[in-house]
């Protein structure tokens, strides 16, 4: 038997192009009194809509509004726009759906809404026709809003950048169209078009890593990539973007907002830019300002190519790709904000309103306004989009800002919110990576570890117990640390205190993170004690003052040589530590190669140089500490994914807490001295060293070794097995992992960058040191502006001369080819900024190494070590 054609009013909302030539269009709006549909079109152009539209004039004694009443089909020529609007009168409200069959439809096609109905925002009812809406489902969007007192429903002035008027005042006469954006219809019925698709990395989570990034900021100062290219869609697509990615490690790309944005009210009045793009104005189209100048010209189809080519060419490299999307809120911010879609639809039904004055909006977002997830529709709406994202565009997961203000009911979180059940249930999203920011601002926001399968969580617990042991525990302003084995021990067994909540739900829920885009960079919890975010104008007040973080004496940039070696080590121990526990890491986009923002710990609103790569370290023909730092992650991130050890789901889940799977199967813990730790030893503040070794029945063991002192120190190992290092976060300042009692030290064989040679924009001068250094050719006195030292015991590695003259003057006169212990370094060597050590000297030969028998290991002070079994 056959289901019976859909009744009009039970279509989904959008626009949906129809065979002959038309499209349906459908919206939703429960309390409105009349809705037209808008179409746009070129003064210059013949319209499509001339035999069915009755052309409107002014008329002194009748207001454009009261004329579109009139007729079922109008139009009007906007003359200072150069168009022509076509306004089509939709029939409802039935079951709050407005539809229209649109006789003619174009790819390309702009249009929009305007809704009429009751004015009164006391009790937060805010009709005003004379606002040009976007489509809530829209696929494209061309425009943006200006500050103009048109964008608002309300009436008001803007002066000097301020807009002056009462949200409860008189509705707005002034027509929005030509100050705000407009949606753009685009056609993607070609049943076709994913047919040469690649299929989907589908890594699982137990194998995944993780690494954040900003569309813009990863390439804008993109060497390799044609200035065309930089801070765009197809510039993360290029080849040499994806050779990098892939040389690093990481397996998922997590992209800060791509949905199109726009700015809060409160940042243009101050005339700056929402940079990470958490303000969304479309939920179904991507960021123009993202693609590439020819691309946007082309109009909104060819932006959304540019994504889908995108995602395209990551998934080919072997990438995930992870959405961070903004459900929680929009950009309309609170009632004193403007009116592009959602307020000007239907205000009741779309947001949360406080109930002592349904006037006045609820915020448990800090951004004005909270999505009403108690409306069926509302959940209806976002599991649309995510399911567009998926299915059309190709994103393989998603990370929900603030995720807990998806899941409140009745104002109080709960994880059997329907929202969560939809997307539990969903055949297409059940089954993609969801990542949950588990908290928001309002009442008791704080809920990790709450959400359930299959979601993730970002574990905040992780990320400041890691940043306290090795940072804060140890800077000096304190004379005890913070951080007891058992607390050190939980987060690095996948804190089960909070993840084994459900059965089969374990350590790949959490989430591990030191850094991410809210907060300092990696680099800067090294460097700063306290937030600098004076560049954002808001009198440093903003961004968290709590960042566990330390300054290791200086704030800021330093020259001095032992402060610099003690902030590197502590960014690998932290990047080992995350790296080398249970769970699913995740890193921050530059954390690899130092990159800085100059402690600024909430950079939102500086799309400038300072949230943007900085890649200069890639001009030198030697390596810099940015370079040490990037092959010691990824060398770190290689050793993880090798290790079947960390492919265990299974670890600690919440079978082990009714008894049925002792941790102690997967998990060992020691001593310095090689014992077992006692119950005064868990909660012992002083303990600041243990082993833990993870068992495995099909592999070899490790054994993650921390010395949290500020001296070498023995650790006896496991005596039924011979170990030897496989990394050391030490081994950034040349140091390693040695035998009785004796620390060993490395000398890199190659100090070349490899990466130099791909540099298309690279200075002449400086590719050809590269190209000498390569072939083994280049002499002391060839390379001005950089420091010759001798290693050689001789002269206990002293500088012989680093001055640019005395150098040049050298290569008039011909110059000795650099002996064996000679080694060129930047005449910056010992700055902050950049340079690397001259104190290496040869390295502890690894695996080729005699074993002691009785398995003790000198560990350099203040370091994290993987062992592996012999």
């Amino acid at each position: 038997m056959r289901n019976p054609p859909l009744h009009r009013y039970a279509t989904r909302p959008g626009l949906y192009f129809t065979d002959d030539g038309g499209a349906d269009v459908i919206v939703r709006s429960e309390t409105a009194g009349q809705v037209w549909l808008c179409v746009l079109e070129p003064v210059d152009k013949p319209s499509a809509f001339f035999q069915d539209a009755i052309r409107l004039f002014s008329d002194p004694g009748v207001s454009f509004i009261q004329q579109i009443h009139e007729f079922p089909v109008c139009t009007r020529i906007i003359e200072h726009l150069y168009l022509r609007e076509t306004l089509f009168r939709m029939n409802g409200p039935n079951y709050g759906l407005w539809y229209v069959h649109l006789p003619k439809a174009w790819d390309g096609m702009q249009y929009g809404y305007r809704v009429d109905g009751a004015w009164d925002p006391k009790h937060g009812v805010r009709f005003n026709p004379y606002k040009f809406l976007l489509d809530p489902y829209g696929k494209g969007i061309e425009g943006s809003m200006e500050l103009d007192p048109a964008a608002f429903s309300y009436q008001c002035e803007v002066h000097d950048r301020k807009v002056v008027g009462s949200a409860y005042g008189a509705m707005s006469t002034i027509d929005s169209l030509g100050h705000v954006p407009v949606s753009v219809a685009i056609d993607d019925r070609d049943i076709h078009k994913h047919e040469d698709d690649p299929g989907h990395p589908h890594v699982p989570w137990r194998k995944t890593v993780i690494y954040e990034m900003h569309v813009k900021g990863f390439t804008a100062n993109a060497p390799w990539l044609p200035e065309e290219l930089r801070g765009t869609y197809a510039g993360l697509a290029h080849p040499i973007t994806l050779a990098y990615l892939q040389n690093l490690g990481v397996t998922t790309i997590e992209l800060l907002p791509i949905q199109a944005k726009q700015d809060e009210l409160f940042l243009q009045e101050h005339g700056r830019k929402n940079y990470w793009g958490y303000s969304t104005l479309s939920y179904f189209s991507p960021e123009p300002s993202y693609a590439t100048k020819a691309a946007q010209e082309h109009g909104a189809g060819a932006v959304r190519q540019e994504v889908i080519d995108m995602v395209r060419a990551l998934h080919e490299a072997g990438f995930e790709v992870i959405m961070d999307v903004v459900y929680n809120h929009t950009c309309e911010g609170g009632v004193e904000g403007p009116t592009v879609c959602w307020r000007g639809l239907d205000d009741l039904a779309y947001y949360r309103h406080q109930k002592s004055n349904v006037g006045r909006l609820e915020d448990t977002t800090g951004c004005g306004n909270t999505f009403d997830f108690t409306n069926t529709h509302v959940v209806t709406f976002a599991v649309d989009s995510l399911r567009y994202w998926a299915k059309r565009i190709g994103i393989d997961g998603f990370r929900f800002d603030l995720g807990v203000s998806l899941a409140r009911l009745n104002g109080e979180f709960t994880p059997h919110h329907p929202f969560l059940y939809a997307l539990r249930s969903d055949q297409l999203l059940g089954n993609l990576k969801l990542i949950m920011e588990p908290w928001d601002l309002g009442n008791l926001g704080w809920r990790t570890g709450q959400f359930g399968i299959p979601f993730a969580e970002w574990n905040d617990r992780f990320r400041d117990t890691t940043r306290t042991f090795w940072l804060e525990d140890v800077d000096g302003s304190m004379e005890y640390g913070r951080t007891s084995l058992q607390e050190m021990a939980t987060r690095m067994c996948g804190s089960a205190d909070m993840f084994a909540t459900d059965p089969g739900r374990g350590a790949t829920a959490s989430i591990n993170f030191v850094a991410c885009h809210d907060g300092f960079t990696l680099t800067d919890l090294t460097r700063y004690r306290t937030k600098h975010n004076e560049a954002n104008g808001e009198n440093n007040n903003d961004g968290s003052s709590v960042n566990h973080s330390a300054n290791f004496g200086v704030e800021g940039v330093t020259d001095e040589p032992e402060i610099i070696a003690a902030r590197e080590q502590a960014a690998m121990n932290m990047t080992g530590t995350m790296l080398l526990s249970l769970g699913t890491p995740m890193m921050l986009a530059g954390d690899e190669f130092r990159n800085t923002q100059n402690g600024n710990n909430n950079a939102y609103c500086q799309d400038n140089e300072l949230t943007w790569m900085n890649w200069d370290w890639l001009y030198s023909p030697y390596k810099t500490r940015e370079m040490r730092r990037l092959e010691t992650v990824s060398r770190l991130i290689s050793l993880r994914k090798s290790l079947d050890l960390y492919h265990h789901e299974d670890f600690f889940t919440r079978l082990t807490q009714i008894g049925l799977f002792k941790p102690s199967d997967r998990v060992k813990w020691f001593l310095p001295d090689g014992s077992s730790p006692k119950e005064r030893d868990w909660f012992d503040l002083s303990t600041r060293g243990f082993t833990m070794r993870l068992l495995s029945n099909t592999e070899v063991d490790v054994c993650i070794v921390v010395n949290g002192v500020a001296e070498n120190r023995d650790f006896r190992l496991p005596d039924d097995s011979t170990w030897i290092p496989k990394w050391c976060s030490a081994e950034v300042n040349g140091l390693w992992p040695g035998q009785g009692g004796h620390i060993g030290t490395e000398k890199d064989n190659e100090e070349i960058s490899v990466w130099m040679q791909h540099v298309q924009n690279a200075n002449e001068i400086v590719r050809r040191l590269a190209e000498e250094a390569q072939t083994h050719k280049a002499d002391a006195a060839g390379i001005a502006g950089f420091d010759i030292v001798d290693n050689s015991a001789a002269h206990g590695g002293t500088t012989i001369a680093g001055d640019a003259a005395a150098v040049n003057a050298a290569a008039a006169n011909g110059s000795p080819r650099i002996s064996p212990n000679i080694t060129l370094y930047r005449a910056d060597n010992a700055s902050d900024s950049g340079g690397i050590d001259s104190t290496a000297a040869e390295k502890v030969p690894g695996e080729n190494s005699a074993i002691d028998p009785h398995n003790v290991w000198t560990m350099p002070a203040m370091s994290i070590t993987l062992m592996k079994q012999v």
